[in-house]
């Protein structure tokens, strides 16, 4: 069996880290590079994947607010597990509640406000993970919300 610790867990979730950022990248050259016909499409393809990342990075605090209640209550610290899980509960919602406006906005704009919501979700998460004890895994998230929210920032210079 293949520990928590296991570096090919580590090259797996880089891996499918690293594939997830290749719409990012080929949506926001594509918005460049394309005609003004298909300039718009392209242009939502990127809002849209954006907010599905975003969205995304909320429901891992559901899995989160989850585990650390399930570990705290066999541990018998009910109390601690009750704040755990609501920190990573309410926070899992606050992404995809963000996301949305910028899915109704005119492209643009939508692809400026979800840079600058997964830059927030970053932000949160070096606070969560930390407290969770998952900060080994900062460094990669940084590389990642980089990576997504240049792309939309270069997708939105643009339009």
């Amino acid at each position: 069996p293949v520990e928590a610790d296991d570096p090919r867990d580590t090259a797996l979730v880089r891996t499918l880290g690293n594939a997830g950022l290749i719409p990012f990248v080929l949506l926001a050259a594509l918005v460049w590079l394309v005609g003004p016909d298909l300039q718009p499409w392209v242009a939502m393809a990127l809002v849209a994947y954006a907010a599905l990342i975003a969205s995304f990075l909320g429901g891992i605090h559901w899995g989160m607010g989850w585990l650390a209640s399930q570990r705290d209550q066999q541990a018998q610290r009910i109390p601690r597990a009750l704040h755990a899980q609501r920190r990573h509960f309410l926070w899992g919602i606050v992404p995809s509640l963000l996301a949305w406006p910028g899915v109704l906005m005119p492209p643009f704009a939508g692809l400026a406000w979800l840079g600058f919501v997964l830059i927030l979700c970053y932000l949160a998460d070096r606070s969560l993970y930390a407290r969770a004890g998952l900060q080994a895994w900062l460094t990669l998230r940084f590389r990642l919300s980089s990576v997504a929210a240049l792309s939309c920032f270069i997708g939105a210079g643009a339009l």
